[in-house]
């Protein structure tokens, strides 16, 4: 599972020289070019770490980080990236939320050291999962839906980190009672999948009764939908 970075930067040439780079580096990088964007590509988004200017057309980076540090899981880290050098500035962003501060012009190579630092000490809350604002965190038994907490009982987060983890696959129903009872005593029904991707249905699609994420292919099994 890589690292998501999200790059929020309005200078294009910038934005797309620190994507290039982080991308040369192994990491997931998505973008924004203002604050207001910034918001909803991190609902969908769900990244380990936030590359923030402070300079940002509609909702500045202070703002945006602000906003950040209130949402309900707010684990991510922030590096501002800013022109802004004076000693204050440097304070300010970090009390409002920032994790490291880096003063433009900057060397790229100073950029990914910063990076890896920062995620060498919050590396933990990298491990996930993200497909168009679900994520799956298998090692701290969340899931969340566009930053909300889903409460889902063992089989249903199982078969979802299953389904997750083979993207655009089809699952058979015997393959999945072989990954939740694999040590049943009696015979486990094929009903009892459908039990739980019914309940599980509930709680991550918009209309149950029609999903787009996990979806049934008939005599065959399930798959989840990774576009």
């Amino acid at each position: 599972m890589k690292q998501t970075i999200l790059v929020v930067e309005d200078d294009k040439m910038i934005r797309e020289l620190v994507q290039i780079y982080l991308q040369k580096a192994g990491y997931d990088v998505v973008v924004a070019a203002d604050g207001e964007e910034a918001k909803d590509v991190f609902l969908r988004e769900h990244p380990c770490l936030i590359i923030l200017d402070l300079m940002l057309p509609k909702l500045s980076g202070e703002e945006f980080c602000t906003w950040v540090r209130q949402q309900e899981r707010n684990e991510v880290s922030i590096i501002m990236l800013s022109a802004k050098s004076r000693t204050e500035d440097k304070i300010n962003g970090l009390k409002i939320g920032a994790d490291d501060y880096l003063v433009k012009p900057f060397d790229p190579e100073e950029l990914l050291a910063h990076v890896e630092a920062v995620l060498r000490r919050t590396g933990q809350f990298c491990q996930k999962i993200t497909y168009n604002g679900l994520c799956i965190k298998p090692r701290k038994g969340e899931v969340l839906l566009f930053d909300n907490k889903l409460v889902l009982t063992k089989h249903e987060f199982n078969i979802l980190y299953y389904l997750m983890e083979n993207p655009n696959v089809v699952i058979s129903r015997e393959n999945l009672i072989g990954k939740l009872y694999p040590y049943a005593d009696k015979h486990v029904s094929e009903r009892t999948i459908d039990a739980h991707i019914k309940k599980l249905r509930k709680k991550i699609e918009d209309n149950p009764a029609d999903p787009n994420r996990i979806i049934t292919v008939r005599g065959l099994g399930y798959r989840f939908v990774a576009e």
